[in-house]
């Protein structure tokens, strides 16, 4: 069987061969928030329709805040799950197993069992759905592209939050990111309750 692909870019190319093995409901899984020194880790997974059309759409690292806040909406329309993993689980099993309890958790948030995971990255998750882990996957994968934009922008959207209640680090700017100005911060005024405490950049100024 072969299908049209409807973009420029062949970013079609993970869900075609899947539906060519038999898999019919194929998500896209990815996470936001891995490396930043306060706030959560945040997953998406998204199920697209094989002939939907998403003009713009890839990876999020690649796209304007504004580009990002324009294809959420039209995202959220098809069927996804969102989960957050705060800080404090950060701190207590690691990151990379945050990240990876995010994906589950995301997963087990859509409405349609998939069939088949494309997951972000080199790591599986604890799933017994089938999957396949892809490298650059939100770059190369159209349904991880998606679920890469909800993760970020939900991320995004719960660190400006932070900002109002936390104004002294500024966390509107960085989202949490150990940028120079953030580091700066966390000297000056110390690590507040989001901060992960297991981090270094944070743990040496813990009182």
């Amino acid at each position: 069987m072969s299908y049209a692909l409807p973009m420029e870019r062949d970013l079609w190319v993970y869900e075609i061969k899947a539906r060519e093995k038999g898999y019919r409901f194929v998500a896209g899984v990815d996470e936001a928030g891995r490396g930043p020194l306060a706030g959560p880790v945040v997953a998406a997974a998204v199920i697209l329709p094989l002939d939907v059309t998403i003009e713009g759409l890839d990876d999020s690292k690649k796209l304007s805040p504004a580009k990002r806040e324009e294809l959420f909406p039209k995202i959220q329309k098809m069927a996804h799950g969102v989960a957050v993993v705060n800080p404090e689980v950060i701190d207590e099993i690691n990151i990379l197993q945050a990240a990876r309890l995010a994906m589950k958790q995301a997963v087990e948030k859509l409405l349609s069992d998939p069939d088949l995971l494309l997951i972000d990255g080199n790591q599986k998750i604890d799933s017994s759905i089938e999957q396949w882990a892809i490298v650059k996957g939100d770059a190369k994968s159209f349904s991880i592209a998606a679920a890469s934009v909800l993760a970020k922008v939900t991320r995004d959207r719960i660190m400006e939050d932070y900002h109002r209640l936390y104004p002294q680090y500024e966390f509107a700017r960085h989202k949490g990111y150990g940028t120079q100005l953030h580091r700066d911060l966390i000297a000056e005024h110390g690590p507040c309750p989001i901060h992960r405490r297991t981090f270094r950049g944070v743990t040496e100024y813990l009182r």
